[in-house]
């Protein structure tokens, strides 16, 4: 991969792109682990409120089973290039007992509402923790751009 060229970020800019991307994109990889089981993988729908990434899974997914065992994950936006990985504890909500306002954003963004859908869903929500981001090898260097819940100035 050529990375020559490439002008190394700030972490302010590093910020802003991130949730540039946050709010625009649509998919997520998101990493869970079952700790007889081990790793799982799989793409999700996603919403970005500000403050947090929505998913919705299906209820019995490995997703859901893993997360109620064991609630960190990793989140990984699909750009092996302009990376955005974030850590943190999914929380889990019923389909029917997620906070409106996010159930409605979810709705409104993809034209699906799982709370009307036969089968029971689950809302997963992550409050990132660690969320790191790079373009190219000029900027591993720094890429942690939020620690302990906090952005990085």
């Amino acid at each position: 991969m050529e990375t020559t060229g490439i002008v190394r970020r700030q972490t302010a800019e590093r910020m802003r792109d991130a949730l540039e991307r946050l709010v625009a994109e649509r998919d997520v990889w998101v990493s869970t682990a079952h700790p007889d089981h081990g790793p799982h993988q799989v793409p999700l729908w996603f919403l970005w409120d500000g403050r947090a990434v929505w998913m919705c899974t299906s209820a019995t997914s490995v997703t859901a089973r893993n997360v109620r065992k064991e609630p960190r994950v990793r989140l990984a936006l699909p750009d092996t290039f302009d990376v955005v990985l974030l850590q943190g504890e999914a929380e889990c909500f019923p389909d029917q007992e997620v906070p409106g306002g996010a159930a409605e954003a979810f709705a409104d963004k993809f034209g699906w509402d799982p709370r009307v859908e036969e089968g029971s869903f689950l809302y997963l929500r992550v409050v990132p923790r660690t969320v790191r981001a790079w373009r190219g090898e000029p900027e591993l260097r720094g890429r942690v751009i939020m620690r302990d819940g906090i952005w990085l100035q």
